[in-house]
Order: C-alpha cells, then sequence, then structure tokens
C-alpha cells in the first residue's frame, strides 16, 4: 500500500559506477503498524552504500531498494500502535534503507530524538555511526574506563565517533589515519595518539605506549592485513572486533598469540538484526550518549553536504577518502 501522492528519490538503476545513481519519482510510503513515516530533511551515506550501489550488499528481504541507512527530518504520518510521537516531531532514525528520498518509513523503536543544538544534516549523521560504535565498541568489545581502544580508519564516519565516545567514556583512544591532516583531526577529536600508517607502525607506537601491553580493544573497519598485526597489538583478554574489510574480507592469521593472550576474535553487520535488537541500542544511545550530545561533549563531523540530486558525487567523495567524519544528502534542497 502506497500514499495516493508520489516523492523523488535516488535509486540504483543498476550495479555500477555513482552515476547510476538517478533521480526517480516514487510513491510516498505508508507506515505499517509500529512505524514512523518521515519527512525526510537529510540523510547520511555511508560506506554500505557504496557497496550496494556496487551490487554487493543488497538489502534484505522486504526493505526498500533505495539506497540510504539514516535520516533526520520531522515525523510525517505515525502507524498504529506507536506511542510517543506526533505528526511534527524532529527525529532522526536508522534505516535499512529507503533513505534517499524525500519521505521514508522506519520502525518508532529505531527512532531518536534530534539533539537539542544539532542541525538536521548533524542529526542524520548520528544514527548508523553511533549505533554500531555503541555496539561493536561498548557491547561486543566491551570497552571499559582505563582501557586502551585502538580505532583503525580514525577519521572515517565511524572512526570520528569511536574516537569521540572512547574519550567521553574514559578510554585512552589511538587511533591510525593517513597524512598529517587526517591525524591532526584525530587529535582533536580526543584520540591520545594518531597514528600515520603511512609512515608509522601502529603496533610498535601502541606497544610503546602502553609500556608494552597493547590496546584492550581494536575497532577495525579496513581487514586484510590488518588483522594479524590488529592481534599482535592487542593486550592480554583483548577483543578484536571486525566490522569492515575495506583491504579485504580473508587475512592469514596465526592463532598462536589468540590463545596465549586469551583473545576474543568477533565482528558483526547491523543492518539486517532484528528491530528489538536495535531498539535496545536506542535505549541505550538515549540514555548515555545524547545527552553528550546535548551537551556538546561529543558532536557528529560533518565534512560536506550534497543536495540529494548530486548523491553521485557525494559517492565519488566518499570513494576518493579525502573526507574527515560524515557526508551527508540535503534532501529539501531536491524537491520539486
Amino acid at each position: 500500500m502506497s500514499d495516493s501522492r508520489s516523492m523523488m528519490a535516488v535509486e540504483i538503476a543498476q550495479p555500477g559506477v555513482p552515476e547510476v545513481l538517478t533521480p526517480v519519482r516514487r510513491p510516498i510510503p505508508v507506515p505499517a503498524a509500529g512505524e514512523l513515516r518521515i519527512a525526510v530533511a537529510a540523510a547520511g551515506v555511508n560506506r554500505p552504500d557504496v557497496l550496494q550501489r556496487l551490487g554487493k550488499y543488497n538489502p534484505p528481504p522486504g526493505v526498500s531498494d533505495i539506497p540510504g541507512l539514516e535520516v533526520a527530518g520531522t515525523v510525517d504520518a505515525v502507524g498504529e500502535g506507536v506511542t510517543g510521537w506526533v505528526a511534527g516531531d524532529p527525529v532522526c532514525a536508522l534505516l535499512a534503507g529507503g533513505g534517499y528520498a524525500e519521505h521514508c518509513t522506519a520502525p518508532a523503536a529505531q527512532c531518536l530524538p534530534v539533539p537539542h543544538g544539532l542541525s538536521m544534516a548533524e542529526a542524520a549523521a548520528l544514527p548508523e555511526t553511533f549505533f554500531t560504535v555503541w555496539s561493536n565498541v561498548f557491547e561486543r568489545g566491551g570497552l571499559q574506563p582505563g582501557e586502551a581502544l585502538l580505532v583503525h580508519g580514525g577519521t572515517s564516519g565511524i572512526g570520528t565517533t569511536a574516537i569521540q565516545l572512547g574519550a567521553a567514556f574514559g578510554a585512552r583512544v589511538f587511533a591510525t589515519a593517513r597524512g598529517p591532516d587526517k591525524v591532526r583531526a584525530c587529535l582533536d577529536l580526543g584520540a591520545e595518539r594518531a597514528i600515520d600508517y603511512g609512515t608509522e607502525d601502529f603496533v610498535a607506537v601502541v606497544r610503546e605506549a602502553t609500556g608494552g601491553a597493547g590496546v584492550n580493544v581494536v575497532l577495525d573497519i579496513v581487514g586484510g592485513d590488518y588483522v594479524a598485526r590488529s592481534i599482535d597489538a592487542l593486550a592480554v583478554e583483548g577483543r578484536y572486533v571486525c566490522i569492515g574489510f575495506v583491504r579485504g574480507a580473508t587475512a592469514t592469521v596465526n592463532f598462536f598469540p589468540v590463545m596465549t593472550k586469551r583473545l576474543t576474535l568477533t565482528g558483526s553487520t547491523l543492518r539486517a538484526r532484528p528491530v528489538a535488537y536495535k531498539q535496545a541500542l536506542a535505549d541505550q544511545l538515549r540514555a548515555r550518549v545524547w545527552p553528550l550530545l546535548e551537551a556538546g561533549r561529543v558532536k557528529p563531523v560533518v565534512h560536506e553536504v550534497f543536495p540529494l540530486i548530486h548523491a553521485a558525487e557525494a559517492h565519488r567523495l566518499m570513494e576518493s577518502n579525502r573526507h574527515v567524519g560524515k557526508i551527508v544528502l540535503a534532501v529539501g534542497w531536491a524537491g520539486e
């Protein structure tokens, strides 16, 4: 079932280069029971969107083929059984798809209020990375105050979020990045030491900085040869958490240090997880992280905002790896 009106959206015409992202007219969706419909003001751009465009990361069954995993806007309609939200409320939401559009639907359980003081573009940069970092660094990784965290890809959306949250919750944070500008960005966000992987060995740096002990948690979006090196950088009882593999999904690992240091190797994806799990994450974020956002102690890093119809340009920027933080689409600019 759909609304009788139509909306502008950006679809993937076929797998391929950024130019396959095509503006189209689509029916406005109707919220199902338990859902909100959101009039989208801004949508975050994420690496999984690029993978979906390339035909390497299809949406889960029943999910919109329109890319986009996070949005901010206002509540436009409320589905049956939803309480606590009314039309006009400012909202940001984690989606399984459908964000590159003027309207989308989302389970109310995956929606959070826009933190006071943040713009819609900033709010759209929150859900995907904050849900992901909370799930993987603090739940799977079990990061505790006083422990040491190593974040690979420190200037990515995930990286800028993980650095800030790790520091805010009392961890020593180390990050890898490339070049002096990105190293400085990591330090400005709260990293104790930013490691230029083009000129430095992150294993040697963290060992020296921790008195030979190593770090307690590694958050890895790189994969490939970083897996074995991250294992070397871990302390006894350390936790390695993989959530991406820019350098490849396969690695050769020596399991001797895994056994002798009693390490935990884990990883996860979020998109296909049940709504109930995402609701539990939302509850944790609202209670423990949203106050930090409203106090200005943590803030999303937005590198650039593009109109929705320029989604291809946004994807080219993401694939260039020149950005620091998040890339956002301003949906309002593209309306007819």
